[in-house]
């Protein structure tokens, strides 16, 4: 069996998340071929993999979004394109943020072989665009109009007109970009498609387009409309949905996935790599350990801020920070608020063998204002180590679950350093509590959460949709 698992800004490219859980779910499934069908941001990263690939991975095959702006026309392309009626409305749906049948624009791309750059270029993207924005935005600039509906759409015109790689199961791990291609793949070839959210794609776009400062206030419901229509088309085609937890499967149906599509296959970790991790050998500090990327959706800010608090009551405290820097600028404001803080005993480790940076953690902690189910959690409680985390995704349920173990950890309001902070210094003055606590949560992975219990589930979905 040949699975085409397709990835968004995640692996092979970065460390930690989708793609620590893409490495190990490839690794235990070494009797099925795995073809990656990569999308990547900036083609500067091509090949460019911070993992060793399993030898069952026979195929790589990689897609940036920023050789998008090199399209150009060719030789035989026009831009005067004869549009069938269907596929103006359908562009015309598209131009509009409305659910749409996108196997028409597949048809238009991948069939008729149509240029994006032809289609947008054509009289026909003129006059639905001039309209949209004389109903939809008559007090705006058009040519500001036209140059952002062009940057919004190239992208994803562009992936359109992809080869499909050919595979048995096609299997996206997001509804975005990724879940296009998923689609696509489907409509292609005719073969079971799949769609594994982590996150809810959908709405964690939603909340980054909010606080973008570079996406003008008046579009942002255009860009937010956008995901929407992804999503769509990914659940739409799709012939499962699976997500982490079960408020995650109501969001899926808010959002119109069909509910005979949805099942929930919770995250695993290898219990039996962490569950002999001894006790923290006493040296005099209370070591806290953020296993996380740095990057602004885990919100390192607001836990540096917390720590400067901690600091101040708990002058022992050092907070280790382990994980790869997966955006350069963000990494620099955070070293700058440290200096500005005058706050010391922060160390950012880069990647490290958590595994056996786990002996030297007496918690952990997760500051994120979005996440799924984190394998860094699950770790940490398998290692018996107590945890501290934002209430997103289903933190809340993994620290108490409503079963005969107990609370393993402390639920704080997503980027509330004041909360956080009195929930760290808890933990670092109440050691019995910890311990307890870091009990609990070993006991509950060990019955909910290990990597075989997880990949069982997988295995019987791929030969539920074969």
């Amino acid at each position: 069996m040949r699975v085409c698992m397709i990835l968004e800004g995640s692996y092979p490219y970065v460390f930690g998340g989708v793609s620590s859980w893409t490495h190990q779910y490839i690794q235990a499934m070494p009797d099925t071929e795995f073809v990656l069908w990569c999308i990547g941001a900036k083609a500067e990263n091509r090949g460019k993999y911070k993992y060793k690939l399993p030898d069952n991975v026979v195929k790589v095959q990689e897609v940036f979004l920023d050789d998008a702006l090199r399209l150009k026309l060719r030789g035989n392309d026009n831009y005067k394109v004869r549009f069938t009626q269907e596929e103006e409305t359908e562009l015309g749906k598209l131009l509009d943020g409305k659910y749409l049948n996108w196997d028409i624009l597949f048809e238009l791309f991948q069939g008729r072989q149509v240029n994006p750059i032809s289609v947008l270029m054509s009289p026909v993207f003129l006059d639905l665009i001039m309209e949209i924005c004389n109903e939809k935005f008559p007090y705006i600039s058009f040519a500001e109009y036209f140059h952002t509906v062009r940057s919004m759409l190239l992208p994803e015109l562009y992936l359109l007109t992809q080869e499909v790689p050919q595979a048995d199961i096609y299997h996206a791990t997001a509804t975005g970009y990724s879940g296009l291609l998923g689609s696509l793949g489907k409509w292609k070839y005719n073969k079971p498609y799949i769609v594994t959210e982590h996150g809810i794609y959908t709405r964690e776009r939603e909340e980054e387009l909010l606080r973008a400062d570079w996406v003008l206030p008046y579009f942002r419901k255009q860009w937010i409309d956008l995901f929407y229509t992804f999503s769509d088309c990914a659940y739409t085609h799709a012939d499962r949905v699976t997500c982490l937890f079960t408020r995650a499967m109501e969001t899926q149906r808010e959002l119109g996935c069909d509910e005979s599509k949805q099942s929930v296959i919770e995250n695993g970790v290898h219990y039996e790599r962490f569950c002999n991790i001894p006790p923290k050998k006493e040296n005099g500090w209370i070591d806290i350990g953020a296993v996380v990327r740095i990057a602004k959706i885990k919100d390192i800010k607001t836990m540096i801020y917390a720590f400067a608090e901690v600091k101040v009551q708990v002058k022992n405290a050092r907070l280790h920070i382990l994980g790869d820097v997966d955006d350069e600028e963000y990494f620099e404001e955070c070293k700058l608020l440290i200096s500005q803080l005058g706050v010391k005993d922060i160390i950012f480790t880069g990647v490290v063998n958590v595994v056996e940076y786990l002996e030297n953690l007496d918690f952990t902690i997760l500051t994120s204002i979005s996440e799924g189910q984190p394998l860094s959690v699950l770790e940490s409680f398998a290692a018996g180590r107590a945890c501290v985390t934002t209430d997103v995704g289903c933190c809340k349920e993994l620290l108490n679950r409503g079963d005969e173990f107990g609370q393993a950890g402390i639920c704080v309001p997503p980027m509330h350093k004041e909360r956080l902070a009195l929930a760290m210094i808890e933990m670092c003055q109440e050691k019995s509590l910890r311990e307890k606590m870091g009990k609990n949560g070993k006991k509950r992975v060990e019955k909910y959460f290990t990597h075989e219990i997880s990949m069982d589930k997988y295995r019987k979905l791929y030969q539920e949709v074969i």
